[in-house]
């Protein structure tokens, strides 16, 4: 399963994303990686069911990419009485003398945070990690697809493939459909894209769907719910 060649840029927040020539495709926006993260999947996703939460929060992540959202995602926890399992599912898994050239050093100045990036990169795929009291990590390399994934589980799903017109196999009614299924009721599923044909194919899955304001640079984004 190859790798496709990457190269590294920095973007408006002063934090690092990656650029697929191939694609012609960033792996997060460009108008910065950090904040999009923060206001797509913690803000709109994460938060709210922290806060409702009662006991355990299962995140499903589609795209663990330079793992980023499962950073802010596991600092997160640092400081929440529930406890997080998050589970993400990667395609093409980057070798670690790519995750070296993101220079996260920059920007994540927290050494303990730092740490704990390299302890994400470095847990092993196919078996879950305890990384924290608070937080354990489950790496699964393959496609969605592929993936048995357990019904009525996830509470929040962060779906962070590439763009459907460069990705349009993760965009179908049936990649929708098995997320549905996998979600707990009243779980969330949050994305960066607004697109129409996406919430059409949630829609058709069952998902209550929401447009919401965007990240720098996006006028909107898309929240779904399973009712429950």
């Amino acid at each position: 399963m190859a790798t496709p060649k990457v190269e590294v840029r920095t973007t408006a927040d002063g934090s690092s994303t990656l650029y697929v020539p191939e694609l012609d495709e960033h792996y997060h926006s460009t108008n910065g990686a950090i904040q999009e993260a923060q206001h797509v999947y913690l803000g709109a996703g994460l938060e709210p069911v922290l806060a409702a939460a009662t006991g355990m929060v299962w995140v499903l992540e589609v795209g663990f990419g330079t793992g980023l959202n499962a950073l802010l995602t596991l600092q997160h926890s640092l400081t929440s009485p529930h406890p997080i399992f998050y589970d993400t599912i990667e395609k093409h898994p980057l070798p670690p003398a790519v995750i070296d050239t993101l220079g996260v050093e920059r920007y994540v100045l927290n050494p303990e945070l730092l740490d704990y990036h390299q302890q994400l990169h470095a847990a092993g795929w196919g078996a879950p990690v305890a990384l924290t009291p608070q937080f354990a990590l489950y790496k699964i390399a393959g496609t969605l697809q592929a993936t048995l994934l357990s019904e009525d589980t996830y509470h929040v799903i962060y779906f962070d493939a590439f763009a459907p017109e460069k990705q349009p196999e993760m965009w179908t009614d049936a990649v929708f459909q098995q997320l549905y299924d996998a979600t707990a009721p009243g779980g969330v599923l949050v994305s960066y894209c607004a697109k129409g044909s996406f919430r059409r194919s949630l829609k058709a899955a069952g998902w209550l769907v929401e447009k919401i304001p965007g990240p720098a640079g996006k006028r909107e984004m898309t929240r779904a719910r399973k009712a429950g």
